[in-house]
């Protein structure tokens, strides 16, 4: 008999059914959808009810419907349904939900609450949006001003050095700081390169006093628009790839100087993902004043000295000290926890200088309310269509300390709509300059499945091709290898929709050139088993020797190409990143199955017999 360890065989099996299972929602295919959401909450099981009874009375009937993360999704067998379902839907409950035009997988119930789903699309196969978005670098610049305003200012006041004012010229862009006399002129210089060495400041006179001057330079003014874009986009990739947002493999892409190009695959409507895009969020822990009445202060518009009137989401007065505990810069995590003994939460990390001052204030404060104030930055248009920018501060959570805190502590009593968004934000960063929207292109997904199509006929040709060659030079081997070879193919699927990574059209040419690796792999294995029978070897050991002898070789070319795959997936973007991620994943799967599959079918097809006179290869 030909020994080949049984766990092998065993291991084989199971990782082929799991790679079946995973592979079958594949199978089912897509239709138009209909997703519903709502701003800061949860769609309910009853608003699923309400809208469907709404539609069923007008005719149209959803082919499924299913809730998931507190957003509802319709779909429909046409494309007449889905547009026809969002009108009536918009009239009959305005202003309600936003409705996003998409695309649902129609897999079963059972296997979405397993977490099965297929594999996604680029959007070169499917269509979806195209966004440009201008960053303001203007912006940008006159935010390093105000910094280095803020800056002098807090160096001056730490140093105890007199000053008439900071003044920033923004035309001109530069930063002047005035004094009152020679004496605290050269103090004050000292104390602002203390903190900031690099700086290059030019001493002058403004109405003969004297004052230092910054000016940015041609070059600093280029690094710094620079900056905004790089950081804009690293923000964007950061927002776009959160689980909270769930984009299939969405691209982003500097365009020009001061644009950023972002492709959004699947997606048909771009509101939700644009509200979140464009948002700037952070948080501020104050302490509450309790020794004044907030109702009075904003009923008569006098605010208490040493404290600021805010709101809270459902419109009441709060009266907050004006010291900032934290600020949300000094935030290092944010993650969304859907399930605490209070409810949903937001876990919140800070860093050393953040949680010093957290542990002090709660120390010093047990038994006393501290808020959590949620600022929100947006540019929006007013009624005249101009763009504007938009700030909101609201105050969300106001609980008592019961304990001593300092780098990690959790945010409760939001909703798990509001907890996925501001996590989302706080983790991803606050942009580094404003966005405007320039240009929302829809790309109808009649091209992607032609391109589908296109794809689809040249690997199944490759394929088939390849499987005939194999049977008819190879024989009762060559069926062999077409197994494997379709084995392979199922386990690349598999993997894919597992990883949730986007299937590009480069990458159904990764697919085709993975699948030619792996016959590759068996044809060394084949011609070493052939080789040893012509030497004059029993075909037990030719068997045994074949698959052991071809292994050195066939790992060296897969390492080799493994190493490419993965250069192109670090530092390649676009096609260049779908193609590379299919070809490091199959180029696992096809060693696998050509190494340990081949030889267990192998196993299996000649393991048992007494005796092996011939081998059919």
């Amino acid at each position: 008999m030909i020994a080949y360890p049984r766990w092998k065989i065993v291991l084989v099996a199971i990782v082929l059914v799991i790679g079946i299972l995973l592979a079958v929602p594949n199978l089912f295919g897509e239709e138009n959808a209909l997703q519903f959401a709502r701003d800061r909450a949860v769609v309910q099981e009853s608003d699923r009810t309400a809208i469907e009874k709404i539609l069923k009375d007008k005719g149209v009937t959803p082919s499924g419907a299913f809730l998931d993360q507190g957003r509802l999704t319709l779909r429909f067998s046409s494309k007449q349904d889905q547009l026809k379902a969002r009108d009536l839907i918009a009239e009959a409950r305005p202003n309600e939900f936003t409705i996003a035009l998409s695309q649902a997988s129609r897999v079963p119930e059972w296997m979405r609450n397993l977490g099965l789903s297929p594999l996604k699309l680029g959007l070169d196969l499917r269509g979806g949006v195209y966004l440009v978005y201008q960053v303001d670098v203007q912006g940008a610049v006159k935010q390093q001003l105000d910094h280095r305003e803020q800056d002098f200012r807090a160096s001056l006041r730490n140093a105890r050095v007199p000053y008439q004012d900071v003044v920033v010229d923004y035309p001109e862009n530069r930063v002047r700081v005035l004094f009152r006399d020679a004496d605290s002129f050269a103090k004050g210089k000292a104390a602002i390169l203390a903190d900031s060495r690099s700086l290059k400041l030019t001493d002058t006179t403004v109405g003969g006093a004297p004052a230092l001057e910054l000016t940015l330079t041609a070059q600093d003014i280029k690094e710094r628009e620079d900056y905004a874009v790089q950081q804009n986009i690293v923000i964007l990739r950061n927002r776009l790839n959160s689980p909270e947002l769930a984009v299939s493999e969405p691209q982003v892409a500097r365009q020009g100087v001061d644009q950023i190009a972002i492709q959004l695959p699947g997606l048909q409507n771009s509101a939700e993902v644009k509200k979140i895009l464009g948002k700037t969020a952070t948080l501020e822990f104050r302490m509450v004043d309790e020794t004044n009445n907030p109702l009075e202060a904003a009923a008569t518009g006098h605010v208490p000295l040493g404290s600021k009137l805010y709101y809270t989401r459902d419109k009441q007065p709060v009266l907050l000290k004006r010291d900032v505990v934290v600020t949300g810069d000094q935030l290092t995590d944010a993650s969304f926890q859907p399930n605490t003994q209070e409810g949903p939460a937001v876990s919140v990390g800070l860093d050393s200088r953040g949680a010093a001052k957290m542990f002090k204030n709660t120390q010093e404060n047990l038994g006393h309310l501290m808020a959590v104030v949620f600022i929100d930055r947006s540019r929006e248009k007013n009624a005249q269509g101009v763009e504007v920018d938009r700030t909101t501060e609201e105050v969300i959570n106001r609980a008592t300390i019961r304990g001593v805190f300092s780098n990690n502590f959790q945010i409760t009593g939001i909703n798990p709509i509001e907890g996925r968004e501001l996590a989302l934000l706080l983790r991803a960063g606050g942009l580094a300059a404003p966005l405007t929207p320039i240009e929302e292109r829809a790309i109808g997904p009649s091209l992607g499945q032609d391109n589908i199509d296109k794809g689809v006929h040249a690997m199944v040709f490759g394929m088939l091709a390849a499987f005939i060659f194999m049977a008819i030079y190879y024989k009762v081997f060559g069926l062999i290898a077409d197994a494997v070879l379709a084995a392979n193919v199922v386990l690349l699927t598999a993997l894919l929709s597992l990883v949730g990574a986007a299937l590009t059209l480069p990458g159904i040419a990764a697919v085709v050139l993975t699948v030619g690796m792996a016959v590759d792999a068996n044809i060394l294995i084949y011609e070493r088993i052939r080789e040893e029978l012509r030497n004059g070897v029993s075909p037990r050991a030719a068997i045994t020797a074949g698959f052991d002898r071809a292994f050195s070789a066939i790992f060296d070319s897969n390492v080799t190409a493994a190493i490419a795959g993965l250069v192109l997936w670090l530092f390649g973007s676009g096609a260049v990143r779908g193609f590379a991620v299919v070809l490091v994943l199959g180029i696992g799967t096809s060693m696998f199955t050509s190494l340990m599959g081949s030889r267990a079918v192998v196993q299996i097809v000649y393991g048992g017999k007494r005796k092996v006179d011939r081998l059919a290869i």
